[in-house]
């Protein structure tokens, strides 16, 4: 055992003892955090706009609080953009996480000093609660890479501003800023294949031991690596290389690619960040529920998707809720949002611990005809159908297409295969009664002669990534919906079309 992996031992197993603390006081710690962050802010705007000065209990607070979303509470956002203090939270902000929005454009999210740790200190936590869990420390021993934004910051009426990953980049502590890895001056980059190109150059002969991004830009960079050294595998340049850390999609559509590229499966852990906070991590290797973070400055409230946007929708609390239904998140943080929905939707999968899985957008979805299809279910269709007909896919997306030049309205799968299926119809076929059986509702609908089933429209290797780059978003924290309920991503990808064998 080397130095560092040596000297981290004890704080690693401290950690994870706290986790499992927290996990088993989950519901009294929500509620403690609910009257705490009321106290703080009571003063503040928004505080004094809602009457949290007399709220002392969580059905108090709903009453007074709405569920918005970041358009209910731009009023607030903007007056923060500004630089006024005591707003949503006391004081002004440390930084403003900019985000990507579908209505508002772009979003500037509040990090405060007390919401910070939320961010790092989460990541951090789950890295030393696996290694006491397993024993295994070696990544602490050798070079790590985040495939990141930039950590270039701008200001916002005074306050740093940039992308969330840019931001954590500050975060990091000493005893790792020499493992870490690009150079700032790379990460820089704003165009996202000088980046990688410069990225792979840095790295390609470093004792690389743990690497950290979202799957299909990891993707990009072991294919890159492989190019340029004549490599047969990462794990042939990169031998100590134990651990990968992901989250932003699901991971299973890309794991069997990555792990044909690396040459082996390499332990991994899965986490749920969000500019508006570190919602939960995989606290254990064999389980792929992750732990809600409910001892972190937020107190969380579920809304059922399916009662979503009614006037009387119900809020659970923590203590409230039930496993397999599927919930939108919503936060209260100690950066000052309120009742926010963040747009995620999630099932719980434990609730002694409380695990959840992340199951789709609530934006991300397809109910044309009253199915809502969500990201979980197109994506566990996909993976069963791959593997009853050995094919491989690289990407895809579906969309409706509700008025069809001839025959019943479908669901369109536009898919870039790595390795296509030998027979397509079968594998259609499958994929359609994967989908069956995956949501009752488009199945009833098939049988009904609503919609005929899907079709497969297979699209050049290539496709997507020539979609983000068309949009500016390679790379990064960026990722394709996999579902729309429109056509204009499923229009724009049309031009990659290849002709069905």
């Amino acid at each position: 055992m080397a130095v560092k992996s040596f000297l981290l031992k004890p704080f690693a197993k401290r950690v994870a003892s706290v986790i499992q603390k927290n996990a088993k006081n989950a519901v009294a710690d929500q509620e403690q955090i609910l009257l705490h962050n009321i106290q703080r802010a009571k003063e503040t705007q928004f505080g004094k706009d809602h009457g949290l000065g007399t709220v002392k209990s969580y059905a108090e607070y709903k009453k007074a609080v709405p569920v918005r979303d970041y358009e209910g509470l731009k009023n607030y956002f903007d007056q923060v953009k500004c630089g006024k203090p005591d707003i949503l939270w006391p004081g002004i902000p440390k930084y403003l996480a900019k985000t990507s929005g579908t209505t508002s454009g772009v979003k500037y999210i509040p990090l405060t000093k007390d919401s910070i740790p939320n961010h790092f200190g989460t990541a951090r936590n789950a890295l030393f609660n696996y290694y006491a869990q397993t024993g295994r420390g070696e990544w602490a021993d050798g070079k790590m890479i985040f495939l990141s934004g930039s950590p270039a910051l701008s200001e916002t009426a005074g306050i740093l501003t940039g992308r969330l990953s840019g931001i954590v980049n500050h975060m990091v502590p000493g005893w790792l800023k020499g493992n870490q890895m690009p150079s700032y001056s790379t990460n820089c980059i704003d165009d996202w294949e000088e980046k990688l190109e410069r990225i792979v150059e840095e790295t390609i002969d470093k004792d690389m031991r743990l690497i950290s991004g979202i799957p299909p830009w990891v993707q990009m960079y072991y294919e890159r690596l492989l190019e340029k050294s004549g490599a047969q595998s990462v794990s042939e340049l990169f031998p100590n290389f134990n651990m990968f850390v992901y989250g932003g999609v699901n991971y299973e559509p890309y794991r069997e690619v990555l792990e044909r590229l690396v040459g082996k499966s390499i332990p991994s852990i899965e986490t749920y960040p969000a500019s508006e906070g570190f919602i939960a991590f995989q606290d254990d290797v064999t389980d792929p529920g992750l732990l809600l973070n409910t001892k972190s400055g937020i107190f969380f409230e579920f809304v059922p998707v399916e009662e979503y946007g009614k006037p009387n929708a119900t809020r659970y609390a923590l203590g409230q809720v039930s496993l397999g239904i599927n919930y939108v998140v919503v936060l209260n943080t100690n950066a000052g949002l309120w009742s926010y929905n963040i747009g995620d939707t999630v099932r719980f999968v434990s609730l002694d611990p409380y695990k959840l899985l992340v199951t789709g957008r609530l934006s991300h979805f397809i109910s044309a005809f009253g199915e809502h299809v969500i990201g979980k279910e197109v994506e566990v269709a996909m993976v069963k159908a791959c593997q009853i007909h050995d094919a491989k896919v690289i990407e895809y997306t579906v969309a409706p297409q509700i008025t069809p030049a001839a025959g019943l309205p479908y669901h369109e799968w536009l898919v870039a295969f790595e390795k296509t299926p030998h027979e397509l119809e079968d594998f259609s076929q499958s994929l359609d009664n994967e989908m069956s059986k995956q949501n009752i509702y488009y199945q009833d609908l098939i049988t009904g002669g609503i919609l005929r089933r899907l079709i497969i429209t297979p699209i050049q290797k290539n496709a997507f990534r020539e979609y983000m780059k068309s949009k500016g978003k390679l790379g990064g924290q960026n990722k394709v919906p996999r579902l729309s309920n429109d056509r204009k991503i499923a229009n724009d990808l049309s031009v990659y079309k290849l002709d069905a064998k």
